[in-house]
């Protein structure tokens, strides 16, 4: 019997840190998943279009998935076995995400998490360079240990006892708003040049590492154009650094264009870490590397007691899979193209949209109290939220003021589903208005 909405809450008010939060004013109790489905407590089914945060990939409980899973128990498969030990799992993994890597990234370190795999990155670079400095960008987001948060560039997300670790923040590639307050017609690239202005104003002249998202995910799917990582590799070459692509949320081909958004975008990286959509619900993570990188780690320990067991490394070998076999990039790619083209329509009669932007089915809606200002409409996204949740519908929300809707569903969503979606978001948009004109 499932336990009440209430006893859960309440176990959670109990036992839980103080920093754990949840969507909407009355909580949503979620018990099953089934594709693009979720279903409350009640048994009401929401079209899931934030992905469990960006971690569905192949669609909750696929029935390929299941049916792995429980193959491996009936034959007793290991539960654990650490890289002590021999397991052909993790092996056929790391095999298979070579493949999709760009040429030369062929090492690989499993983690838990996209945190842990961030970590093992800005190690290997910092040992690989003997130096400390890692260059991040405002509105970037890298994990939650000590580590990655001090390269994290959202306030919302740092603590008052976390150190910044030999950290320095460039200007942010968002060009809805231009810390240069360029136009695309304009633009000179001015945001990648910062790079070295701050390496030559806030490091010792030398770095380590620069780390970026192909699409900065919590800053609020902010999709900075091709021309930037050029730059930005080039610039980081020069100053001795390596180049850290975070896929946390971008890869798996959720981006639309190849399995990583590194290659798509012809990004020269170093490394590549992956979490989320690689496991679809599985606590798996990835650090793959160029072997300089790897042979820089060697005569030291480098450990992850869960990093590779079977069970997670078989369920993300299996989702590389039904990536490939179902054509999934293709689908994200031309159902993100469906997301955006209608939004794009819906903004032309709907004045809280400032900005739709995005790669497939990684979809950012900002909105803002007036289209010429852009103010923030922080309660507005919210109040968004909370009408889509009435009509079925579930979406996040991230940006640094929290304005900022964020679309990611499951790559397996329809086209049916999309206008499912884009309905909700318009109606709801309309509702917004009119409680505001009230």
């Amino acid at each position: 019997m499932t336990p009440s909405t209430a006893d859960v809450l309440a176990a959670r008010q109990r036992h839980f840190l103080a920093s754990t939060v949840h969507y909407y004013r009355e909580p949503l109790h979620l018990v099953r998943g089934q594709g693009v489905h979720v279903y409350d407590d009640a048994g009401r089914e929401y079209l899931d279009c934030i992905g469990g945060i960006v971690c569905i990939s192949a669609g909750h409980n696929h029935p390929r998935i299941k049916a792995l899973v429980r193959q491996m128990l009936d034959d007793d498969e290991l539960q654990h076995v650490s890289t002590l030990y021999l397991n052909r799992r993790p092996a056929e993994l790391a095999r298979e995400l070579a493949a999709e890597a760009p040429a030369g990234i062929d090492r690989a370190f499993f983690t838990n998490s996209g945190s842990e795999a961030n970590e093992a990155a800005l190690l290997a670079a910092r040992q690989a360079t003997g130096e400390t400095f890692v260059v991040n960008l405002r509105h970037s987001y890298h994990g939650g240990t000590a580590g990655t948060l001090a390269q994290c560039g959202l306030h919302t997300w740092r603590f008052r006892a976390q150190p910044a670790a030999a950290a320095a923040s460039a200007l942010e590639p968002y060009c809805y708003r231009c810390p240069f307050q360029q136009h695309p017609s304009s633009c000179q690239l001015e945001c990648a040049q910062n790079i070295e202005t701050t390496i030559q104003t806030a490091t010792n002249g030398r770095i380590a590492a620069f780390i970026a998202e192909p699409v900065l995910g919590v800053g609020g799917f902010i999709a900075p154009p091709r021309d930037y990582f050029i730059e930005a590799a080039r610039i980081v070459r020069a100053y001795g650094g390596k180049y850290i692509s975070d896929e946390v949320q971008t890869g798996v081909g959720r981006c639309g264009g190849s399995f990583f958004a590194t290659r798509d975008l012809g990004i020269d990286a170093d490394a590549i870490t992956m979490a989320k959509g690689l496991g679809n619900g599985a606590a798996i993570g990835a650090a793959l590397m160029r072997q300089e990188l790897s042979d820089a780690l060697a005569g030291k320990l480098l450990f992850n007691t869960f990093g590779s067991d079977p069970y997670q490394t078989a369920q993300a070998k299996l989702v590389v899979d039904i990536v490939r076999e179902e054509g999934l990039i293709e689908n994200a790619r031309t159902m993100g193209a469906r997301l955006i083209d209608g939004l794009r329509t819906i903004m032309a009669r709907r004045r809280l949209i400032g900005d739709v932007r995005g790669r497939g089915l990684l979809v950012g809606i900002e909105l803002v109290k007036d289209q010429k200002t852009k103010e923030h409409a922080v309660a507005e996204t919210a109040e968004l939220m909370e009408c889509c949740r009435e009509k079925g519908v579930l979406v996040g929300k991230g940006g640094l003021r929290g304005n900022v809707v964020r679309i990611a569903p499951p790559l397996t969503i329809n086209p049916a589903q999309c206008d499912q979606l884009l309905t909700a978001i318009d109606e709801s948009l309309l509702a917004v208005e009119r409680r505001l004109a009230s």
